[in-house]
């Protein structure tokens, strides 16, 4: 259901990486001390039917937070059923008895909130975030899923949801580069039968062999309030809520007794090697994984700062060796992960193209003798840990944050408030830790090791291994399931009050844009601010505009080099220093090159951020140009290319992007560059880049958080007395938008799973009238879950876990693009449904659409301004496209006037279906004859690179 729903939670468990400092929300959030203890205020009590209630008070802004996390993932399943957790979070979203099908995502956008959940190996978790007033909708809902759900499971509700996620295995699995990778790991890291020796997405055998009578039995066993933990953050009346909760949740029957699960800690007796064929991959990937603790031991603390240790910088012994001194990798990877009940300790090296994977292992070894000889430093923990507060409070940003962080720990340490423990847990770790648990887990020890090589490649594969057992799906016809059932009134479970009726909302928290300022330095450069003191941190942006566009066709990719370059030291600071000198500051900083940007961006404490600042200039203004690091750079480029090269959803963008754009502009090639390209770049060439287009002229520098505009301008001060104006033009290119036929292009990728779609054509730039307007239009054809072509082609077909549609642009042109990823065997069906649903869009919709999309986007803006990182956006927004402070308002008035009469015009002036490109990208074997038979006025082959090839060339 989520795009977390079988991975670990990773955005959830980093939350636990937190700081020294006091957080207490209704204390003053600016100590400073590291002696003082983290909290977070909240207040906990149990209902009387067993559910955990936990509430946080934060009215920094009108929203409200509910998530209830439940004690059971994959961990509880059995071998024979598995991916049981995970589709039952998607039943979940189904109906209800008192909330009919597909509404629970309907009414929470309807009341301008967001909604998911996801799925991993020890929890499952369902979360909204929502205007203030519609927190007893909230109620309503979350607790007839909990306990008014199971009558309406039926059989073809069922078999919908079990082909979503069998589509959701496809494309995040079976049809990606190294996709199968855990799979191996984990069968044979954990004995049979373990629960964590399954992968959460659970056996494709299993999930088409699950019954309706199962899923009932395990919602029986896990789904009652006794094994859920339920966490209310935000703006809300406690006493009133308390109402609430026992309301609709506190009738809720008791139901089975889950028993906690045994710590299931394993050994090796020896090492296991095996390998796999990928075919999508087209480098090498080596790893090596150990058995190791569960989560919150001593050892388990130690252990994540071993990983770190090893791998992150360019002082770790992994990058010494592989990187720097053999050249094997860009960057290579070592990580702990202490889950429940076991855990893991794990090095993953993608190697270079054509790179042997014995000699990753042999410098692997070669990295533990220099880790062995060096030791761990005082200065390796200082900078490790300096960075948890940081980390901290960009974890709890969010309302939704503090509730995830809440209910992981209430959960897993039967305490809401363990944060403190946990920090003092960090704080424990010593250098003589660190040594200590290499020694004991990884030293010497048993492990195992895989070996993925791209097809054909078997000289690749580390020395003795073993044919890992991946089952690989084949294509087959698509055949409908057909289901008969009997069209029965749903049984009502019996209740104290009629809870069929929705909860009456109230008035919608009103638009409350936040104040922001600006200022025009004396060298042309623009700087624009918002003050926000809810936490002690500074976001802050600096935008130089050109980018990619600035490329020379002909050596496409300095721009991308550039970006690299510039954070590999300074003219005074060596690129480990540099690195080091940030680390150290707990700061983040990054930077990356878009289509018409290059971009420096990070986050800090507010008492750092005058030193962050005075490393950011020294950046810009003062570049090392390291020789050395140049060509590391160079290779690391080129070998990310040719990874892509297998991608299918990197290979349709840039298809898709040629196609549409020509080959005389920028945007048809990849910011990367090509392989070719980036081999011709010299370090001149980005000295000229520097030289020509890095200008204060065509900056913009953006700052949010607990910083005034007089302490923000005093930090960049350096900008404005020492980097001086020149005049950087900007350049025009032809889009040649005369599209007049509809063509299909397809792209062969062999054996593919999946077949990934994009069809569009150019449309508006970002400054057109109607731009905006589009958007909204957009809205119910496929801007959010709610949309036409989502609901047919997900939750009506069960050919996709998704389908969407949308409008992109910026000063130039952008896109009307719908796409989605599709079971191979329903391809063809699937375009002619997108091709028939933009067709009947222009008909126009109904009253009650178009009532559901004023709403869903007018009251969304409660939540718009909650964090530092959404108030960088809306400035940087403002600043691109010189739009007034209060745009958003405007906005607003553009929804609320929109007529159905607008909304079928522009549908009509904007989306022409008989003009558009439809590009496919999947298995041409089996997928592209039929098209020819299809009403298009052209059918294409193409290669990878966009070029037409023959069908007598596609091997069988």
């Amino acid at each position: 259901m989520t795009n977390i729903s079988f991975k670990p939670m990773a955005f959830v468990l980093s939350l636990l990486l937190i700081s020294f400092v006091s957080c207490d929300d209704k204390k003053d959030n600016k100590q400073e001390s590291d002696d003082t203890a983290l909290s977070i205020d909240y207040e906990k009590y149990e209902l009387d039917n067993g559910l955990n209630v936990v509430l946080h008070q934060d009215k920094s802004d009108p929203i409200v937070s509910v998530a209830i996390q439940y004690g059971v993932g994959s961990n509880r399943e059995k071998k024979g059923r598995t991916g049981f957790a995970h589709l039952f979070e998607h039943m979940l979203f189904q109906e209800s008895e008192n909330v009919p099908q597909d509404q629970f995502f309907k009414k929470i956008q309807d009341a301008g909130g967001t909604l998911n959940g996801g799925t991993w190996q020890d929890g499952t978790i369902y979360y909204e975030v929502v205007p203030k007033n519609a927190l007893e909708m909230v109620m309503w809902l979350e607790s007839d899923r909990m306990g008014y759900l199971i009558n309406t499971v039926t059989e073809s509700a069922f078999a919908n949801q079990q082909e979503v996620v069998q589509n959701e295995k496809r494309q995040r699995v079976d049809n990606n580069p190294y996709g199968h990778t855990n799979w191996v790991i984990d069968k044979n890291l954990y004995p049979d039968g373990h629960p964590y020796s399954w992968q959460v997405i659970g056996e494709l055998e299993d999930l088409q062999n699950a019954t309706v009578e199962d899923v009932k039995e395990f919602y029986d066993k896990f789904y009652g309030p006794n094994n859920a933990t339920l966490v209310i953050a935000g703006d809300f009346d406690e006493e009133k809520t308390r109402e609430m909760i026992q309301k609709y949740f506190g009738e809720i029957k008791k139901r089975q007794e889950v028993e906690p699960l045994e710590v299931q800690t394993v050994s090796l007796e020896e090492t296991k090697r095996l390998y796999h064929e990928d075919n999508f991959a087209t480098a090498p990937q080596l790893n090596m994984v150990w058995p190791t603790v569960e989560q919150y031991t001593e050892d388990a603390y130690a252990l994540d700062f071993l990983g770190d240790i090893l791998s992150d910088g360019k002082k770790a012994p992994l990058y010494k060796v592989l990187v720097e001194e053999k050249k094997l990798t860009s960057q290579p990877y070592a990580f702990n992960s202490a889950d429940q009940i076991a855990g893991k300790f794990r090095i993953l090296v993608t190697a270079n193209a054509g790179v042997d994977l014995d000699s990753i292992e042999a410098g692997i070894e070669e990295a533990f003798t220099l880790f062995e000889k060096e030791g761990v430093t005082e200065r390796d923990i200082e900078r490790i840990k300096a960075g948890q507060e940081t980390d901290f409070y960009n974890g709890i940003s969010s309302v939704l944050g503090k509730s995830f962080q809440l209910a992981q720990y209430d959960v897993f340490a039967g305490d809401p408030g363990f944060i403190s423990q946990d920090i003092e847990n960090i704080k424990a770790v010593t250098k003589e830790d660190v040594m200590r648990v290499y020694e004991k887990y990884i030293k010497d020890k048993p492990f195992v090791l895989t070996s993925f090589v791209p097809k054909g490649q078997m000289e690749l594969i580390a020395e003795n291994s073993e044919k890992a057992e991946v089952v690989e799906e084949e294509i087959t016809e698509n055949v409908e399931t057909e289901i008969v059932e009997a069209d029965q009134e749903i049984k009502k479970t019996p209740s104290s009050f009629d809870r069929s009726v929705q909860p009456e909302m109230g008035e919608s928290p009103q638009l409350n844009i936040p104040e922001s300022w600006s200022v025009n330095l004396d060298n042309e450069m623009e700087v624009y601010g918002i003050e926000q003191n809810e936490l002690p941190l500074v976001n802050f942006s600096l935008v130089i505009e050109g980018g990619h566009l600035l490329d020379d066709l002909d050596k496409n990719g300095v721009a991308n080099l550039m970006s690299d370059i510039m954070m590999e030291g300074t003219a005074n600071k060596t690129p480990s220093e540099l690195e080091e000198e940030i680390d150290l500051l707990g700061a983040n900083i990054y930077m990356y090159t878009s289509d018409e940007a290059i971009v420096i961006r990070g986050n800090t404490l507010k008492r750092n951020f005058d030193k962050t600042m005075d490393l950011v200039q020294e950046i810009i203004l003062e570049p090392r140009w390291d020789e050395k690091e140049f060509e590391r750079i160079k290779t690391s480029t080129i070998n990310t290319i040719k990874r892509y090269e297998a991608d299918p959803n990197r290979i349709a963008n840039k298809v898709y992007d040629k196609i549409l754009y020509g080959e005389n502009h920028p945007f048809a090639y990849p910011t990367l560059g090509t392989e070719e390209s980036v081999k011709s770049i010299t370090i001149e060439d980005l000295k000229s880049y520097y030289n020509n287009y890095f200008s204060p002229s065509v900056s913009r520098f953006h700052v949010v958080g607990d910083i005034s505009k007089s302490e923000a301008l005093d930090a960049i001060s350096e900008f404005e007395t020492k980097w001086d104006a020149k005049d950087v033009q900007i350049p025009e290119f032809e889009i040649s938008n005369d599209r007049e036929k509809a063509s299909l292009y397809f792209v062969d990728v062999p054996n593919a799973k999946q077949s990934v779609i994009n069809i569009g054509y150019i449309a508006l730039p970002r400054t057109s009238e109607d731009f905006f307007p589009a958007e909204v239009m957009n809205y119910k054809l496929g801007g959010s879950f709610s949309g036409n072509v989502n609901l047919i082609l997900r939750e009506e077909k069960g050919y996709t876990y998704g389908a969407r549609s949308g409008f992109s642009g910026s000063k130039i042109p952008g896109t009307f693009t719908a796409s989605s990823s599709v079971r191979t065997n329903t391809t063809g069906e699937s375009v002619g449904i997108f091709k028939d649903e933009i067709a009947k869009y222009k008909d126009g919709i109904s009253e009650e659409d178009l009532e559901f999309t004023k709403n869903a986007l007018i009251k969304s803006n409660a939540r718009r301004f909650e964090t530092q990182g959404s108030l960088l956006g809306m400035l940087q927004e403002m600043s691109a496209y010189n739009l007034d402070s209060k745009y958003i308002e405007k906005e607003e008035d553009i929804i609320r006037s929109m007529t159905l009469e607008q909304h079928k015009e522009l549908a009509n002036k904007l989306l022409d279906e008989s003009k558009m490109a439809y590009l496919v990208v999947g298995d041409a074997a089996t997928q592209f004859q039929q098209f020819k038979e299809m009403d298009f006025d052209e059918v294409i082959l193409l290669d990878k690179n966009g070029e037409e090839i023959k069908l007598s060339e596609v091997k069988p």
